[in-house]
């Protein structure tokens, strides 16, 4: 399944191996508030990590394990950063609900649109009752913007995520679809 989600002022949309020069530049632009939450986020990023990412994603929503997108401004070329949805629990109708935003477009709406489009996405499309935020200790912006977009913060996990090769708490939020 390839679409794309309109999201406010942008897009969300499948990434092309044309977006993986962006993408370096994105990341290593946001190694500041990358690097300590997103491991594969390093200052040595380059084209071929993002291509390989990007045909990683592809496989994935292939096979139906994950819906990753690229974040752009409406145009559909600006990229901002990327958001998806991942870790499918089929028995459960549940997932996991990721997201980052370039450092220099932060606070601009970008995040929060992602979060809300893609929740009506799996809920709406792929049938899920359940989407988790998982957020480590201490990401207190993406805590934050969890909790704008409306997800309900449920607890503090011990040993919910493995981060640089030590395990560390993760607060566990949640959206369920809204019921008439």
């Amino acid at each position: 399944m390839t679409l794309s989600l309109h999201a406010d002022d942008y897009l969300l949309r499948p990434l092309v191996p044309t977006d993986a020069p962006a993408m370096v530049t994105t990341v290593r632009e946001s190694m500041a508030s990358l690097g300590p939450w997103m491991p594969w986020a390093q200052a040595a990023y380059v084209e071929t990590d993002a291509l390989a990412w990007i045909a990683a994603c592809a496989t994935a929503r292939a096979d139906g394990t994950a819906h990753e997108f690229g974040i752009f401004r409406r145009d559909g070329h600006h990229y901002i950063g990327a958001a998806g949805l991942n870790q499918f629990n089929r028995a459960h109708r549940l997932c996991n609900l990721g997201y980052w935003v370039r450092a220099s477009a932060r606070r601009q709406g970008a995040g929060l649109a992602a979060i809300r489009a893609l929740a009506c996405f799996a809920f709406d499309r792929l049938g899920q009752t359940r989407v988790e935020i998982v957020v480590a200790d201490g990401n207190l912006s993406s805590l934050a913007l969890a909790r704008k977009a409306g997800a309900i913060h449920e607890c503090l996990a011990r040993n919910r995520l493995n981060l640089h090769g030590r395990p560390l708490a993760a607060h566990v939020l949640a959206l369920v679809p809204e019921t008439p």
